[in-house]
């Protein structure tokens, strides 16, 4: 965990941040963050948006949710270097209607996949408009627009055009407009992100 999965670094700064409402975001959490976080912020829940595994890394994980009395959700379908889907959007946006609060939700470093799904968090369960929401996208959080995980970004700025070029819910673009190949055919990244991001930060 500490060295395959670079968890070395997340020892020092595991990219925790609070929202509104008892959700918080963050990289891969080793067994002792997640008890600390269960004892200062109370989680009862972890959504796991790697998905489970037959790593070392989610053994740890899943056992202490075990042990604390945790819920541990494998939530895998959202993509960080690819156009999300449109089912697992919704399934998103079920899952925070259902889960138990506070709620802990991680990637590997927490900062693309999170990030995306922070936004939705905020568009789904705060109500925020998705201009707002896509600041859960930020290089604050370590997120590199100019990347290949801009995508996620160019997602939200398509629904956005459309919806001031004529009004439009997002559902009902998310099922009428939206189309996954287009949008990842239009969408350019430049070279210098890409490799720091994949080749320096060895991003999933």
């Amino acid at each position: 965990m500490l060295f395959v999965d670079h968890g070395i670094f997340r020892v020092i700064y595991n990219n925790l941040h609070a929202l509104p409402g008892g959700l918080y975001r963050s990289s891969q959490p080793s067994p002792g963050q997640i008890r600390k976080y269960q004892r200062k912020l109370g989680i009862r829940t972890i959504i796991n948006l790697r998905g489970a595994d037959d790593s070392r890394r989610y053994a740890l994980e899943a056992e202490e949710c075990r042990r604390l009395g945790i819920r541990l959700i494998d939530f895998k379908g959202i993509l960080s270097r690819s156009a999300p889907y449109a089912h697992i959007i919704k399934d998103a946006q079920t899952l925070f209607g259902e889960i138990e609060y506070p709620v802990l939700i991680h990637c590997k470093s927490g900062a693309d996949r999170a990030g995306f799904a922070a936004a939705l968090y905020r568009m789904f369960r705060q109500g925020e408009p998705i201009a707002d929401a896509m600041r859960e996208l930020s290089w604050k959080y370590g997120h590199l627009k100019g990347s290949k995980t801009g995508i996620l970004d160019f997602f939200f700025e398509e629904y956005l055009i459309a919806n001031a070029r004529e009004p439009i819910e997002f559902f009902t673009w998310l099922d009428t407009v939206y189309d996954r190949d287009q949008l990842k055919a239009a969408f350019h990244t430049r070279g210098w992100a890409d490799f720091l991001v994949d080749r320096v930060l060895h991003r999933e």
